[in-house]
């Protein structure tokens, strides 16, 4: 067999390291290509790394929360299929007992034929918690159990128990656990990180422990804070006619094309053809430069229990208010899957935060770096207003926009929250096609 390296993986176009936020693999450990075999952090994604071979683990190199710069070696594999003539002669007797173990397996292969092999993090857990898989229905292609189905189960407390050893331990390659939850315990800080406070801890105080996702999140929001000097600004609109025009359309539109008509997509379509006509906070600061971006990717937060992924729409000038909708729809439900790709959160130009979603009427969003800008679409609420020398109930949104002020200015920012503010306050039947 020959000796492979596995490297850390580029996974966004401006990414230039990666924390090793878990192993799902120990040494020892048969892997197939495209199996997983670590989590890897970084500050635009948190994401499963595949293996680029087939073989068997030989050495882990990086250690959990260590970063490492994009190429770097994170273990080492010996890879099946490789080597000389010599080397093949060698193997033959490991390879003869890797047949009779598989042959003695063939049984439970068998009865497991609709869900499909286990990798090595679903061993892991299994044995862990001392999960019966041949009691735990898959969502995998073809019901292989996933990791994630696991961890439901887990959180659920409604594990089901073998009635002796866990499934797990049936398998070849026992895992080391040892060995592999030393590390765990080293690498308490990001290098990048300032020093952490001394905070005392008291009878009755819950410490909860920083995920590497967290991490991920601190650093990127503290390099905002510290390199862009933030400003604030906020417009209300009235956003009756949005609100009644979209509720008539809303049962139709869901009848017919299968996904909700929601009122964000209407915000982030007025905010793509604000930004085409004040294409200045379409920008990102460049140390000696102002860059200003061609493309319109807007960039959408969507949250799970314990992480925030920030995923883009493409093009989305080009888009109608239905295509919005539609990616809108797609994103959320990948980032709630797990499904989200790299490529789903790259060339985000300008973010727009759903923050109404939860029901926030005001807020100060910090701008997801190296943008120059995001907006905080808070909660639609009905409040008292002048109208035409009246009081009436308006449906109403405060748009809060966090700006850099070394890219923007308060004029700039200002014509281009009044356009904004006109857009919504003017849709209707005939001012606003959805498709």
């Amino acid at each position: 067999m020959a000796i492979e390296q596995l490297t850390m993986p580029q996974l966004g176009e401006s990414v230039t390291e990666g924390t090793i936020s878990k192993w799902l693999v120990s040494v020892g450990d048969k892997v197939n290509k495209y199996d997983p075999i670590a989590e890897v952090m970084t500050d635009k994604v948190n994401a499963e790394i595949p293996s680029s071979f087939t073989g068997v683990i030989k050495e882990i190199i990086a250690k959990e929360g260590e970063t490492l710069s994009v190429g770097a070696v994170i273990c080492t594999m010996e890879v099946e299929g490789e080597g000389t003539a010599a080397e093949t002669k060698q193997e033959e007797a490991p390879k003869a007992e890797e047949t009779k173990e598989e042959a003695a397996q063939a049984p439970k292969k068998a009865d497991r034929a609709n869900k499909g092999r286990y990798s090595p993090a679903v061993l892991r857990l299994a044995q862990e918690h001392n999960i019966d898989l041949e009691q735990v229905q898959g969502t995998g292609l073809g019901g292989r159990i996933t990791r994630k189905d696991l961890l439901k189960l887990i959180e659920s407390g409604n594990i089901p128990k073998a009635g002796g050893q866990p499934a797990a331990s049936a398998q070849p390659a026992p895992q080391p656990t040892p060995a592999q939850e030393a590390p765990k315990a080293e690498p308490a800080a990001a290098p990048k990180q300032p020093t952490a406070p001394n905070v005392p801890v008291q009878a009755g105080d819950i410490e909860i422990p920083v995920t590497p996702v967290r991490k991920a999140i601190a650093a990127n929001m503290l390099r905002s804070k510290h390199e862009a000097p933030h400003a604030w600004t906020m417009v209300e609109v009235d956003v009756t006619n949005l609100v009644a025009y979209r509720d008539s359309i809303k049962d139709e539109f869901k009848k017919r094309e299968g996904f909700n008509l929601t009122y964000f997509a209407f915000f982030v379509k007025a905010v793509a053809q604000a930004l085409k006509e004040f294409p200045q906070l379409n920008s990102m600061w460049a140390g000696d430069k102002i860059v200003q971006k061609k493309d319109i990717n807007i960039s959408i937060a969507v949250a799970t229990d314990d992480a925030l992924f920030v995923p883009v729409i493409k093009h989305a000038d080009e888009k109608s208010i239905k295509g919005i909708a539609r990616e809108i729809a797609e994103l959320a439900a990948k980032v709630r899957a797990g499904k989200l790709r790299p490529e789903d959160m790259q060339g985000g130009t300008f973010t727009v935060n759903n923050t109404g979603s939860f029901g926030s009427v005001q807020s100060m969003g910090i701008i997801n770096y190296p943008q120059a800008a995001i907006l905080q679409v808070e909660s639609i609420v009905k409040r008292p207003v002048v109208k035409d020398g009246m009081i009436a109930i308006r449906d109403m949104v405060n748009l809060c926009l966090s700006l850099d002020h070394r890219v923007l200015d308060g004029l700039i920012c200002g014509r281009f929250l009044a356009r904004v503010k006109e857009i919504l306050e003017n849709v209707s039947k005939d001012n606003t096609p959805i498709y």
